[in-house]
């Protein structure tokens, strides 16, 4: 069994307004990098085999200091990257319901089968991701392995992984918190074995 350590980058400067970050590489904000040192402490001591990460800026910030801290080399992967939100990037839900009302709701009711207008469609989305994580359980077999991503790829998967319904993410895994840990045991195989969610590391 391989222990998937699943943890979202920390804050962006579209954080506060909670605005829609796919594919849009926006940066972390002086928090952001305040939480990815402390999740680079965490690190140290964690006794971790491998290192993962999305190929967007905000998580590869975020993944730097606990390479440092481990002497892991991240492994870059495209395939572990925010869902494309479409005409959604960049917006609040407010400013979606404005501008696309029966588009929002209907993402509202069934985020996957109703995906954002000119977004990506979810179960691609997971498909990637599934992909991505068959890679590192083959790699890395009864290890311990940081996966620095973002928050519907991360939710998206983890229901995948568990067995739930794809369409439940944003109500089974309301939140994933930036910096947070969120553990998975899987072997490849079957459904996995959730160990812990959204536990803070300090900070």
């Amino acid at each position: 069994m391989t222990d998937l350590v699943l943890v979202r980058h920390g804050e962006t400067v579209w954080h506060h307004g909670n605005r829609y970050a796919g594919r849009t590489d926006v940066p972390l904000t002086d928090h952001g990098r305040q939480q990815a040192e402390v999740l680079g402490r965490w690190a140290a001591t964690a006794g971790l085999d491998a290192l993962w990460v999305s190929s967007l800026s905000r998580a590869r910030d975020t993944a730097a200091p606990a390479a440092r801290a481990t002497g892991l080399e991240p492994h870059v992967d495209d395939r572990i990257v925010e869902l494309d939100f479409g005409h959604g990037e960049g917006l609040t839900a407010q400013e979606m319901s404005a501008r696309f009302p029966e588009a929002r709701a209907a993402f509202t009711a069934d985020p996957v089968a109703n995906h954002l207008p000119g977004g990506e469609d979810p179960v691609l989305a997971v498909e990637r991701m599934t992909d991505c994580v068959n890679d590192i359980v083959k790699a890395h077999p009864d290890g311990h392995v940081l996966v620095v991503g973002h928050s519907s790829a991360h939710r998206l998967l983890l229901c995948h992984l568990l067995g739930l319904p794809l369409s439940a993410y944003r109500r089974a895994f309301p939140v994933f918190r930036n910096c947070a840990i969120t553990t998975v045991r899987w072997d490849g195989t079957g459904p996995a074995a959730l160990i812990e969610y959204n536990v803070p590391v300090g900070g």
